[in-house]
């Protein structure tokens, strides 16, 4: 079966860089994951595209080294079995709020008697391999998301479920559901509740993932010992890129505004 590179990288005790796609371009997958990320995750939850997108964009990860990995819209079996089926190598799947859901979630991703994928594995095995039934167990990567008060309560048990392979923090919905403002940076009391989460799940042997704000963020939650951290996604990506190139041209243009008008030299050519 094709190498998880990403599973590989955690493995070897190194922090994984995640993309995050929401903008639902095959060719804007493509460049982003030759960037040099360990993995692309195609967002279905919240990004702007539909499951029809998915299969073009899983193949234009797939030219590249980076392990493809798909948020769903929900903990549904047959919507993880057939991202599964596309070619995605891990779920990373919101809306998890208890161990029941979790097991449900791990039970999709495994075949019988493992769990309870269903066979059909299409492009899995065209981009897996032919050995894909047979190797899936040890290579495809379950991750719940942690993003509500309930999964916090029930976060001991559900990182004792067996299969699971890690949990990824929602920060935003995780701060909304504990009553804290949404969007930009990770609040000091949503931070000081990550870093609890990330002690329980690698009590469990359970790997942690994040969603940041930007690099730096990213930087700070690789530092104190996530696994995987993701520093935004595609579209504020493009958003930051395009507003630094329009600020360095209107940076210049502000400057020739101010400064004294040129004096034009008297000519010594006796020209006309």
């Amino acid at each position: 079966m094709r190498t998880h590179h990403l599973r590989q990288h955690l493995e070897a005790g190194r922090t994984a860089v995640n993309a995050w796609l929401s903008l639902g371009s095959p060719y804007a997958a493509e460049i982003i994951a030759h960037c040099g990320f360990d993995s692309v995750t195609l967002d279905l939850q919240h990004g702007m595209f539909s499951r029809d997108a998915v299969v073009a964009m899983l193949q234009a990860v797939s030219t590249s080294p980076a392990t493809p990995l798909v948020r769903p819209t929900r903990p549904d079996p047959d919507e993880i079995g057939w991202l599964l089926d596309a070619g995605a190598y891990g779920i990373i799947v919101p809306s998890v709020h208890d161990a029941a859901t979790a097991r449900r979630v791990v039970d999709a991703c495994f075949y019988p008697p493992h769990g309870t994928r269903s066979f059909g594995p299409s492009r899995g095995i065209t981009y897996g391999g032919t050995d894909y039934v047979a190797a899936s167990r040890e290579t495809l990567t379950p991750w719940v998301m942690i993003e509500s008060r309930a999964a916090l309560d029930a976060l001991d048990e559900i990182c004792a479920v067996p299969g699971l392979f890690g949990v990824y923090v929602g920060p935003n919905d995780l701060a909304l559901d504990l009553g804290h403002p949404a969007g930009g940076l990770i609040s000091d009391e949503v931070s000081a509740i990550t870093y609890r989460i990330n002690q329980v799940a690698h009590r469990h042997g359970v790997r942690t993932g994040i969603f940041c704000a930007n690099a730096d963020e990213a930087a700070h939650y690789a530092e104190v010992g996530f696994d995987l951290v993701t520093p935004g996604n595609d579209a504020s990506l493009l958003r930051h890129a395009a507003s630094q190139r329009i600020e360095a041209v209107r940076a210049v243009e502000w400057a020739a505004s101010e400064a004294p008008l040129a004096v034009k030299p008297e000519s010594t050519s006796g020209g006309y």
